[in-house]
């Protein structure tokens, strides 16, 4: 009796209609947008640059985005794991290299992320070796530290930072609450593909609201320049300083557990069985890589970014092609400069809105998680206890670590690195040290999460 054998493809793998990548692979550019603009001015604020300088970074930046999501979404020689991720700047690393351009000068801040990817390569066959310590109890924690962490953030993108000129303004408030209404409204009223890209189409709803009421930033609208390229070394040669770049070197660990969250999430999203020692290992060789041809344009480190997680599983479109569009996009946008004009003019709060759903699925993943944690055990109770206490400490009282000094500070004030690397600790504690409960591998947690 023969058999006939069907190959069946994986949903992340899956080649979807060109129409259907077009739409949603426009609906991660346009929820991300943000972060590349915002880092972009925030860097040129700070350092003063020209305006010449600062088209010049922001087409770059959307440029090694657009080429790190193309190498996280395709994997080529084990660099990007083949999941649906969107790189982007990260917040503490802009903030760090502002920092270290102040206090030296930009060449030496450009260096710093040079020698830091570097350092990713040099650290990750160490840090693979720990990976056994975080499991779903660890992961699941993580995910609702980084959801409550970039809610607050986009809650600041609404309504500006307390003592600022038009904080909390009523039509801001107005804005964000009309995109989460028109993002509710589609995904409840609209079913197939329309009902899919709910998020998308709240996005533009509350753009639509922004015109109406003439908050649309149009100053920003302009037709030429047509193109915009980058340039290399736009500082001039790199300084090479290891002093300096310690900071920086710092946040790379922090990254790595992020990256490890963010894989193992992303995999159970998208139906995928991981290796993590593997694929979180090709994971961090993409952030590597594309920080360094960052570092060579100009801009900070350009990390996998834990945001568009929540976009996939809003949408439950699992294909890694949907990403890779994203990513093509980005490089569009970047070469076609009225276009992203066009995206800067979103006013912030219609943003804002949109983030403030998209992340908090990101923790209800983090939730689901750790329902599937016997929270009942003692072990397991004080490890998401203390964890979630030494993680939300420094995000709700921002500047508590303030007086230490500025490397430390760094460390101990990012949330989302401490409750991990707490939870980790104290799950090595309670489960493989003395007489605790048998541990459970990351990698056996994972399979056995996804098989169920």
């Amino acid at each position: 009796m023969s058999e006939v054998h069907k190959d069946v493809t994986a949903p992340v793998d899956e080649k979807l209609p060109l129409k259907t990548l077009l739409a949603f692979g426009l609906q991660h550019v346009l929820v991300m947008a943000a972060s590349p603009i915002a880092s972009v001015f925030l860097m040129a604020t700070a350092l003063d640059f020209p305006p010449e300088l600062t088209i010049n970074l922001l087409s770059a930046t959307f440029i090694i985005c657009g080429i790190g999501t193309l190498l996280q979404s395709i994997g080529w020689r084990g660099f990007g794991a083949r999941l649906p991720f969107i790189m982007l700047p990260g917040g503490a690393p802009i903030v760090l290299f502002i920092l270290i351009a102040q206090q030296t000068d930009v060449a030496t801040a450009s260096g710093a992320v040079i020698l830091t990817a570097l350092f990713y390569f040099l650290v990750l066959p160490v840090f693979k070796k720990f990976l056994r310590f975080f499991p779903a109890v660890v992961v699941g924690t993580m995910l609702l530290l980084v959801a409550i962490n970039l809610v607050k953030i986009s809650g600041f993108l609404i309504v500006g930072k307390p003592g600022t000129e038009g904080f909390a303004a009523p039509l801001s408030l107005l804005l964000a609450f009309a995109t989460i209404g028109f993002t509710v409204l589609f995904a409840r009223v609209l079913s197939g593909m329309l009902g899919q890209l709910a998020i998308l189409l709240g996005l533009l709803g509350g753009t639509l609201v922004a015109v109406l009421f003439g908050a649309f930033h149009v100053e920003h609208l302009s037709l030429f320049p047509l193109f915009s390229l980058p340039s290399l070394l736009p500082f001039g040669m790199p300084k090479f300083d290891l002093l300096a770049s310690l900071p920086l070197m710092i946040f790379c660990i922090i990254s790595m557990v992020e990256a490890t969250g963010q894989t193992i999430a992303i995999g159970e999203v998208v139906d995928k069985k991981l290796d993590p020692e593997n694929d979180v290992a090709k994971t961090i060789r993409g952030d590597a890589a594309v920080s360094l041809l960052g570092g060579l344009f100009g801009t900070s480190l350009i990390i996998t970014s834990g945001e568009n997680i929540g976009v996939v599983r809003a949408t439950g479109i699992r294909s890694r092609y949907v990403t890779l569009v994203s990513g093509l996009m980005l490089i569009l946008f970047a070469l076609l400069a009225p276009l992203a004009r066009v995206i800067h003019g979103v006013p912030e709060a219609v943003v804002g809105g949109t983030g403030l759903v998209v992340f908090a699925i990101v923790g209800t993943m983090g939730i689901d998680m750790l329902r599937r944690v016997d929270l009942r055990q003692h072990a397991n109770m004080y490890v998401v206890s203390v964890a979630l206490a030494v993680g939300l400490f420094p995000i709700l009282v921002p500047g508590v670590y303030s007086q230490f000094p500025s490397g430390l500070a760094s460390l101990l004030g990012n949330g989302v690195a401490m409750g991990a690397i707490t939870a980790a600790l104290m799950n090595a504690l309670f489960h493989y040290l003395g007489k605790g409960p048998a541990p459970v591998a990351a990698a056996e947690d994972h399979s056995r999460l996804q098989s169920r």
